[in-house]
């Protein structure tokens, strides 16, 4: 991983996790709670690809298994969220273009559903039968709902942030030329300004070009 890229996730993590135990998880919300770790980790899997989604997700679980008032073994979320990570990192195009939000909205509901899931079964296997009381079917819809209604106000942001710190300060492209997060922000989130800047330049670019090969064609004359 290059040094941007690891001082970024590892800014995301440490406020996604800081917002998560003092705001999110004092919400007193039915079922589950808006994961906003888990959504970090999906944004910068999808934006940095499988590999780096793994490190992250390790990380930004392993730190949420450590911070207080974690009731669980050490290590459990960590495993989740690295599996998880991966798994999403996989989703990201080789060319780097996400074509519409419809893409990460489905990964973000899948690895709602894929994490509590895998959390609750890893609990199974070391005695942590809380998922049962609570009503794992119930866990499985709030835990998609609460984290889709938050996504779009998370998972666009990190992503462009991801794409300005990684390309310092330009935005990463595919092949193609394409943002990473163009499909996302296209989407109605007013975050385009990566696509509308680079229109600009090719637009001025051209506009010099024409106005010197006028210039020239007149002083040939």
């Amino acid at each position: 991983m290059k040094f941007n890229r690891i001082l970024l996730s590892a800014v995301l993590v440490v406020v996604a996790l800081v917002v998560q135990v003092s705001v999110l998880a004092r919400l007193q919300l039915p079922g589950a709670v808006p994961d906003l770790v888990l959504l970090t980790v999906v944004a910068l899997a999808l934006a940095y690809g499988h590999v780096t989604g793994a490190l992250v997700g390790f990380t930004a679980g392993l730190l949420a298994d450590l911070a207080p008032p974690a009731d669980h073994a050490a290590g459990r979320y960590a495993l989740v969220l690295c599996v998880v990570g991966y798994l999403c990192g996989l989703a990201r195009p080789e060319n780097g273009r996400l074509k519409s939000a419809t893409g990460p909205m489905t990964v973000v509901v899948v690895a709602a559903l894929g994490s509590t899931l895998l959390y609750a079964g890893v609990g199974a296997l070391v005695g942590d039968t809380a998922a049962r009381h609570v009503g794992l079917g119930f866990l499985l819809f709030t835990a998609a709902l609460y984290d889709l209604l938050l996504a779009p106000f998370a998972v666009p942001l990190i992503m462009a942030l991801a794409r300005r710190v990684d390309n310092d300060p330009l935005a990463e492209t595919g092949a193609n030329g394409a943002d990473v997060s163009s499909g996302w922000l296209s989407s109605g989130t007013g975050l385009r300004i990566g696509n509308q800047r680079g229109g600009l330049r090719v637009m001025a670019a051209r506009t010099r070009a024409s106005r010197a090969g006028r210039i020239k064609g007149v002083k040939r004359l």
